[in-house]
């Protein structure tokens, strides 16, 4: 999910709840919507509706600029932190937009159950069959129908570190998460500092990089099949396997030695900005910080330089056993898909266009993002990290989940989920704070 920048989209959880209010309480059926804004009554024009703001609006906007001069059509795009909750109004309303950047697969596939979208036109079925693998097509696909294509992707589970600070210490990268606790243990001995700095704070979508960590987590100790299973909640979080999750990640955030370098106790995991710690790690203040491939903006911002040999640079979360099951890397991740309510010409053109390799490497090259697309060039990335993502994303041996709590319904994925991870580091035991997330999902 993509925020307001480059982290996570700021979405209030009460605007969240109204999102089903607002649809369950729908009188009219999809067929009042109409088309889009103005996709039928203007064929130059496309509206676009997103979640992508400030500095990275206006990249996107310059990443098609060209392709609309070439083509006669103008892309009017429009961001909103409130766009969980107005996409479904709007689209109630008969306001839609030709084109919605959904950051959450679960949210493209209730409005498309709920017959808003229209199905990917032809054009952009080859696009995704040529450019992304079968696991990105089925987080567009509904019910065995392609509706929208990926857009931009981002891969999560990263360790921001200082290579410096390691090389100065002797520390190595740890090859499995027994190995990433040891670590974190001899940094503290060594430093009598926490290691760790921690921060769940985004507005009103506070506790979001609490469930990236317990995402990885599940994957990495459980693996694929108990993964999709809790994303579908065949397997709820009551579950063994996604209560030894929290605990795992409860030994490095509940361990008052560990964490919060640089904010405070463990109580101010919650209070501290998400993007926070970049500064800290610049700085020294701390030595770990899992965060996403995005980060790599947060600490170029925060002065630093990411690099192998730079100030800073980052490993990915060990698989749980040394080896794993996997040949390749492990990984969960986030991104975009691009899905539209009305099927006019100027619509579809422009659904092609930004599904194909020529938009990806367009936006790309202009830095701080990736694509899964095969067809991009990890050479237009505009930093290491950021290449190194793209080949892991490529690789036919990635093992690659989409974020969980993105393909959940909101009610849990965006709203008790949340608020679980939030009371789990406020103290509230593991048991009762499972039930509790598990209490949000839809009974229907």
């Amino acid at each position: 999910m993509k925020a307001h920048g480059r982290g996570r989209t700021l979405i209030s959880v009460a605007a969240l709840g109204a999102v089903g209010i607002v649809v369950a309480g729908c009188s009219g059926g999809p067929g009042d919507t109409g088309g889009g804004a103005s996709g039928g009554a203007d064929d130059n024009v496309v509206t676009v509706y997103g979640t992508i703001a400030d500095t990275e609006a206006e990249l996107l906007e310059q990443s098609w600029a060209d392709w609309e001069d070439e083509n006669g059509i103008d892309i009017k795009y429009e961001s909103s932190k409130e766009f969980e909750a107005q996409i479904a109004v709007r689209a109630q309303g008969g306001n839609a937009p030709d084109i919605a950047i959904f950051p959450q697969p679960g949210l493209m596939a209730d409005m498309a159950t709920r017959g808003y979208l229209k199905p990917a036109p032809e054009a952009v079925q080859k696009n995704v069959a040529d450019g992304w693998t079968e696991d990105w097509a089925n987080y567009a696909t509904v019910d065995g129908t392609l509706y929208g294509a990926p857009l931009m992707a981002s891969v999560k589970g990263w360790v921001w570190y200082s290579p410096s600070f390691f090389e100065e210490h002797g520390y190595e990268i740890p090859t499995d998460w027994q190995g990433l606790l040891d670590l974190t243990a001899q940094i503290q001995s060594d430093t009598d500092s926490p290691p760790w700095c921690i921060g769940f704070g985004s507005d009103a979508a506070t506790g979001w990089p609490g469930t990236d960590w317990v995402e990885d987590i599940v994957l990495r100790q459980s693996g694929t099949d108990v993964y999709d299973k809790w994303v579908s909640n065949e397997i709820p979080f009551t579950d063994p396997a996604i209560k030894s999750a929290f605990d795992e990640f409860g030994k490095i955030a509940l361990n008052p030695d560990y964490v919060n370098a640089g904010f405070g106790d463990i109580k101010s995991i919650v209070t501290t900005p998400f993007g926070d710690p970049a500064t800290a790690l610049v700085d020294g203040d701390c030595a770990l910080h899992h965060q996403a491939s995005f980060y790599d903006g947060f600490i170029t911002d925060a002065g630093g330089t990411v690099a192998e040999d730079g100030d800073i640079w980052a490993f990915l979360l060990p698989p749980y056993e040394a080896g794993g099951s996997s040949s390749g890397a492990v990984v969960t991740g986030g991104g975009e898909i691009v899905a539209a309510f009305d099927d006019a010409e100027s619509t579809q053109k422009v659904q092609e266009y930004l599904s194909s390799a020529d938009w990806a490497n367009s936006r790309v090259a202009l830095g701080g993002v990736i694509s899964a697309n095969k067809g991009l060039d990890p050479a237009n990335a505009s930093s290491n990290i950021l290449k190194e993502a793209i080949s892991i994303l490529q690789d036919d041996t990635t093992t690659f989940r989409f974020d969980a709590s993105d393909l959940m319904p909101s009610a849990v994925g965006s709203g008790t989920f949340w608020k679980g991870m939030i009371d789990f580091v406020n103290g509230t035991d593991t048991d009762t704070v499972l039930q509790q997330i598990e209490a949000g999902w839809p009974s229907s």
